[in-house]
């Protein structure tokens, strides 16, 4: 069967196919426009298949989407008007259960978008060894058009909804934030659940990304950023890497461009400038702003809060058209937006020697090999942007123990240390000044925990995916070794279920 060839802005206004390429092998076609976003990630993932042997069976198993849920329901406006609202939620593979993946908002949302990025939740929770199959939910509004009131209206029959076709449950389906939610909607959610299901006792692992006050847990709102962060640092230590890219390792001087300033594009660029990176600019939606010397993220950020854009930032040079943000010469590039960002349309113009896709599917598959035979070192999605669901697992894992990180065994910990360090002082003869003390002697709290079990995970999948790399040979780029990984263990997976021999 032939892929299906469509013009991205096209596709999205729902219009006719533009071209057709003839039947063949898929992976030696030549795209000359872009692919619905299923059918990328399905193509990144055909390509890699072809270095696995497992049968077209196992294979077609592993990438289809198992369960689509397409739902309209009404909504009654504050001025009394009624608007039907479309929404989807996809399970995308059983392998493991729950599924889990986030629930956006957003007028590009449709039944494509939401498929290929539970596919990609797949795929990144394997990768990362997080027991979770994957699934995605999205509703398609734009929340800058809806008061509070209308916002949890949609989201308690969005839930309900859910609820109703047993898409939701911790042991079945299990949401999370996305563009355009956050905490608040997590907590809505989680309160119709409550309020719908039997079983009250584990209700709270419906859903992660919730207020700590409600069983969420201290690290989950920057915990995508910072997975970038540890990511790039680990992506950045091989000098062997860096030395054909013209680079020294590690990250310290890197001069790097965000585009997306949201919660994954701000924690991304703070946590790149902690760690020694100059943020030369930042792109949103309405432009961007550019400095060489470089930008102070906080600052930047407190600068937004008070007057509704980054625009216009003292000390830093305007650019009204955002796009243009992505072609300035730099290091690395951190795509933290959406999706269909860098395609054979702007591809040429990219400078940077590091693309480190912080957002889902924002290199297209056309751009990607360009880009490869260039050189540039591409960090894939499946990988990078794994931070949010290593820290929901987290969560739900609280949420099922009903018990925080770190209450279990601190105190005893603290002790310990204490008594070690008092046995020091006695064989010594000296003592150590009392704010020295609590320092060596404090036990770890549920944040510390938290962040250094994400970067001791994206630590070990990185090496895992460079390894993979390694034994196929040079002519294997990241993403396409972290699909051989994410092939090989879902495979194994199915196999130890018994559904394939």
């Amino acid at each position: 069967m032939p892929f299906l060839f469509f013009h991205y802005s096209e596709y999205l206004k729902g219009s006719t196919i533009s071209s057709t390429v003839k039947a063949g092998n898929p992976i030696d076609n030549i795209m000359k426009t872009v692919l619905p976003f299923f059918e990328q990630v399905n193509f990144n993932f055909d390509k890699a298949a072809k270095y696995t042997n497992y049968s077209p069976g196992i294979l077609n198993e592993i990438k289809i989407c198992n369960s689509v849920y397409h739902m309209t329901f009404p909504l009654k406006r504050d001025n009394g008007t009624i608007e039907t609202i479309h929404a989807w939620r996809a399970e995308h593979s059983h392998h493991k259960l729950p599924t889990k993946g986030g629930i956006r908002y957003s007028t590009l949302v449709n039944e494509d978008e939401i498929m290929a990025l539970a596919a990609l939740m797949t795929y990144k929770c394997a990768i990362v060894d997080v027991p979770f199959g994957g699934a995605k939910g999205g509703i398609q509004i734009n929340v800058e058009k809806y008061s509070v009131g209308e916002l949890e209206r949609i989201t308690r029959r969005y839930a309900y909804e859910l609820v109703s076709k047993n898409f939701i449950g911790p042991g079945i389906d299990v949401p999370a934030p996305d563009y355009g939610t956050g905490e608040r909607e997590m907590a809505w959610i989680l309160d119709t659940y409550t309020a719908m299901t039997s079983d009250k006792l584990e209700a709270r692992a419906c859903v992660t990304g919730k207020p700590v006050e409600q069983g969420g847990i201290h690290g989950r709102k920057e915990a995508t950023g910072l997975g970038v962060y540890y990511g790039l640092r680990e992506a950045c230590s091989f000098e062997e890497d860096m030395k054909p890219l013209g680079l020294s390792s590690g990250l310290e001087g890197k001069s790097i461009v965000v585009q997306g300033f949201g919660n994954v594009g701000y924690h991304s660029a703070k946590f790149l400038q902690e760690g020694g990176a100059v943020i030369i600019a930042i792109a949103e939606f309405d432009g961007a702003i550019y400095n060489t010397q470089g930008l102070e993220v906080g600052k930047v950020s407190d600068y937004r809060n008070e007057n509704g854009s980054i625009l216009n930032f003292p000390d830093a040079k305007t650019m009204k058209n955002p796009s243009e943000a992505l072609e300035l010469e730099c290091d690395i590039l951190v795509p933290a937006a959406l999706e269909n960002q860098i395609t054979s349309e702007n591809v040429h113009r990219i400078k940077a020697r590091i693309i480190a896709e912080a957002a889902n599917g924002p290199v297209t598959p056309e751009a990607h090999d360009i880009l490869k035979n260039r050189g540039t070192l591409i960090i894939p999605d499946t990988y990078l942007n794994a931070g949010g669901v290593i820290v929901s697992y987290f969560e739900w894992l609280n949420n099922l123990s009903h018990v925080r990180f770190g209450r279990v065994g601190r105190r005893f910990e603290e002790n310990s240390r204490k008594d070690f360090m008092m046995a020091i002082e006695r064989i010594t003869g000296k003592r150590l000044p009392e704010n020295e003390m609590k320092r060596l002697v404090y036990g770890p709290e549920e944040r510390t925990l938290v962040n250094t079990s994400l970067e001791d995970t994206m630590a070990v999948a990185y090496n895992e995916i460079r390894e993979t790399r390694t034994q196929y040979g040079n002519g294997i780029d990241l993403r396409t070794a972290s699909f051989i990984k994410v092939i090989n263990k879902i495979a194994v997976s199915y196999m130890e279920l018994g559904i394939f021999p």
